[in-house]
């Protein structure tokens, strides 16, 4: 049997850090709450991403603001996915409660109240600086994965992105790339396969339909100008603090090939835009999704696999991904497996499916001398979570049950009045948040277009005799005679020699074939 005095080594051992580390909680042994073990975490790490899940009313919130704020603290700057729009309040300083005092006794710390600097994003027309990015920066390969296209269907695709770049035509938003579609399969399918190939209808079709199917999901509201930055996501606020990104996606619920869309087109211009950089001292950006179920509904395989090799390879960019959910299933096996820190709160047990779960995520945590995994899952109050993560050798620290420490922020959200006075002092709002309708395909091809059809009209009405003086005028000029007997000399010559019909002191002569 375990002693108090081995528990406490063995945490205090696992949970001790060279590098930059900070307080996440103190351990719990035998429900009783051992406040000189403390629970830390390494700064260096934070970049092999995480999971925190739980039961509803556990405390995952919570966590993730605890955290985004050790990190804010730490001058990391943080992005957090706010489906349920009760993370605003990391703008604003917290209140001592009563109950809160309790558990800052229990774990021997002061409650210092702080607020953060915190900037508001959005994806729609809530309130917040907009993100958009352009057809054209997301590229014929993605938009394929997006869409779930056959390799055919990409193919074409590829193609018309070819045609637009080489004929100056802009593709910004999905009305340019309708257009584009439109047209090949129209006006200008004839010239399209004289350069680039032969172009099938039906697929046209069906990228047409896709395209449209995720317009209707309010996608027109993300592609398009200006295109966001994602520098924009690194700043350091004036007092050295990491600046609070807060995306508000409350309305991205109904809408997941959106935002799985979304996060897609971030993940893959964060991992294009930043160098390689290892393992730094701690890291250079931070994402939390919260409800990350949403992310991986309705998502194809190709879009699965996609997102697993950029979370694979983004930590070496000095970005972490934290995943927040209720049911560590959520999250597919291939990337649940990249994830280093897991926060796991209490689970329920109501249904034989659920104990299955509760088994399954006891069996994925290293096993413990001082716990009963299985069992403690279900007993965990709010606020008390698993906790291990990788040190700075790559190691699984112990299991420890802890209890976390309390935000120092608000923990409710902000009032309408208060966003609005934090929206009006935002430089982002200002500088993302106007109307640029950039001269683009769309436009371009309607011009090609209308230009074209008068011409074709007076070819239309023209009288059978006009058509014919037309045609003979044409004829009958000098330099078109000339051509036409040289295509026809060489033509002739050319199919006489390939019968084996014509001389060779002839072809000696003439010059020809010498």
């Amino acid at each position: 049997m375990a002693t108090a005095e081995q528990f406490a080594q063995t945490i205090t051992n696992g949970y001790t850090f060279k590098g930059e580390h900070a307080a996440l909680g103190a351990a719990i042994l035998n429900g009783v709450v051992q406040p000189q073990c403390v629970v830390n975490l390494p700064l260096k790490t934070m970049n092999r991403h995480g999971l925190i899940a739980g039961a509803t009313g556990t405390g995952k919130t919570k966590t993730l603001q605890v955290i985004s704020e050790i990190l804010s603290n730490n001058s990391v700057p943080v992005l957090l996915m706010d489906i349920k729009g009760d993370l605003s309040g990391i703008a604003a300083e917290g209140t001592a409660s009563t109950r809160l005092q309790e558990r800052c006794t229990l774990l021997n710390i002061d409650y210092k109240p702080a607020a953060y600097p915190v900037e508001f994003l959005t994806l729609s027309d809530e309130p917040g600086a907009k993100l958009r990015a352009t057809v054209l920066e997301f590229g014929p390969i993605l938009l394929s994965k997006i869409l779930a296209l056959n390799d055919t269907q990409g193919g074409l695709l590829s193609i018309l992105f070819k045609y637009c770049d080489d004929n100056a035509l802009l593709l910004l938003d999905l009305n340019d790339l309708i257009k584009v579609l439109q047209y090949a399969g129209e006006e200008g399918k004839a010239i399209i396969e004289k350069q680039y190939g032969k172009i099938s209808t039906t697929s046209l079709g069906t990228i047409l339909r896709k395209v449209i199917e995720l317009q209707q999901q309010g996608a027109d509201v993300f592609f398009g100008e200006p295109s966001f930055d994602v520098d924009d996501l690194m700043r350091i606020s004036q007092d050295g603090k990491g600046m609070v990104n807060i995306l508000r996606v409350t309305d991205m619920q109904a809408k997941p090939k959106l935002f799985s869309t979304f996060m897609l087109q971030l993940l893959a211009e964060l991992y294009a835009t930043y160098p390689e950089e290892g393992d730094l001292e701690k890291p250079k950006l931070v994402l939390f999704i919260d409800e990350a179920h949403l992310l991986f509904n309705e998502a194809s395989q190709a879009l699965l696999d996609q997102l697993e090799t950029v979370i694979k390879l983004i930590r070496s960019k000095g970005i972490g991904i934290f995943f927040c959910t209720q049911n560590p299933q959520d999250i597919p096996a291939n990337i649940l497996g990249q994830l280093g820190l897991k926060v796991q709160h209490a689970l329920r047990a109501f249904t034989a499916a659920d104990r299955k779960t509760i088994k399954q995520a006891a069996e994925n945590f290293p096993i413990s001398e001082f716990y009963t995994t299985d069992e403690l899952l279900t007993q965990m109050g709010i606020g008390e979570a698993f906790v291990t993560l990788l040190n700075e050798k790559g190691i699984p620290t112990p299991l420890v049950h802890t209890m976390l420490y309390p935000p120092t922020s608000r923990m409710d959200i902000l009032a309408p009045a208060e966003i609005d006075a934090l929206l009006a002092k935002s430089k982002l709002v200002k500088k993302y948040n106007i109307s640029i309708n950039s001269d683009s395909a769309y436009e371009a091809l309607e011009r090609k277009i209308n230009a074209q059809a008068p011409i074709e009209q007076q070819e239309e009405a023209a009288t059978p005799s006009q058509k014919a003086k037309k045609e003979e005028s044409f004829l009958d000029n000098p330099m078109v005679k000339q051509a036409g007997r040289t295509a026809a000399a060489i033509l002739t010559r050319t199919l006489l020699g390939a019968l084996g019909l014509t001389g060779t002191s002839k072809r000696k002569k003439s010059g020809w074939f010498s």
